[in-house]
């Protein structure tokens, strides 16, 4: 059997400090005829330099882009790989996930994405947790993107039927594709086994910006099903409270974080659900909040 060719896909701005480890990576996985093309923003740091320093091993283009969603459509539209890895410029691939994923794309032709379990790393490249992966069910996507971005990888053809990333969603946009492509019908397979590392410090896109996030995560949800989980209304809640409300350890805490589970609910469905009433009842009557937000 002829061997899938492998595009690596890495989007860039600005991680001068980790890019060389990611390419790195990619490059020791020993993947033979590997595509590899880097896209940066336009970086004003050491970038440039260390992608130069990679000579023809890698191609690179460094322009302004839309963001990393844009960035990557290019990536993908620059390459030709059947099996297409997106690895950001600051996260790594684990020694040999390339191999390990082209296997079982190879024994089993109807799967359209393969992931698998990553670890978050800091800066140091050392272990902080693992991501919490779990096999799939599209109803627990819903609820929880339990998908390691950089431990996942699908068939150019998936990217052919449903579309590549949607530039609307600048947090959101790897679960949004996720979503829409299970949503559409394409097969995932999980593999367990540690293929990426995720890396985790105060300076990422998303740590910055919770609130921010999860209003997306909310907004996404909506346009693609019609409907926000009552579980993401109240993480958002669980948020606001926290970061803009600043009622942390306050007795108000409780019933502000179910008050505005409920305002979140009617801002993003126009409704509020039996199951929220009864969840935001039982907080109230309990004092009852689960750890990181969401319901008991």
């Amino acid at each position: 059997m002829a061997r899938l060719s492998v595009a690596a896909v890495t989007p860039s701005y600005n991680q001068g400090q980790f890019i060389g480890r990611t390419i790195d990576s990619v490059l020791s996985q020993g993947v033979a005829d590997l595509e590899y093309v880097v896209m940066d923003g336009g970086s004003t740091d050491e970038t440039v330099a260390v992608l130069e320093s990679y000579g023809d091993r890698l191609t690179f283009r460094s322009e302004r882009d839309k963001g990393q969603p844009d960035a990557v459509n290019k990536g993908i539209a620059a390459t030709t790989g059947e099996v297409i890895a997106w690895l950001n410029s600051d996260d790594v691939y684990m020694p040999g996930a390339l191999q390990a994923v082209l296997e079982v794309f190879e024994e089993h032709p109807d799967v359209d994405v393969v992931y698998g379990d990553g670890d978050h790393i800091d800066v140091n490249d050392a272990f902080i947790e693992a991501y919490p992966v779990e096999p799939f069910d599209l109803e627990r996507l819903k609820e929880r993107c339990l998908i390691c971005q950089p431990a996942a990888f699908v068939r150019r053809r998936a990217v052919e039927r449903f579309g590549a990333l949607d530039l609307r969603w600048q947090y959101t946009l790897d679960y949004e594709f996720w979503l829409r492509l299970a949503k559409g019908g394409a097969v995932f397979r999980y593999l367990p086994r540690k293929l990426a590392g995720s890396r985790f410090y105060p300076q990422t896109k998303t740590s910055g910006a919770r609130l921010q996030v999860h209003a997306e995560i909310n907004d996404m949800l909506r346009h693609t099903f019609g409907t926000t989980p009552d579980r993401w209304l109240c993480n958002y809640a669980h948020v606001l409270v926290e970061e803009q409300w600043g009622l942390t350890g306050s007795r108000l805490f409780t019933p502000a974080v179910a008050l505005a589970s409920l305002g979140a609910s009617w801002r993003w469905n126009r409704s509020i659900s039996p199951g929220l009433w009864r969840t935001t009842a039982s907080w109230l009557t309990r004092g009852l909040i689960r750890p990181g937000g969401g319901p008991a």
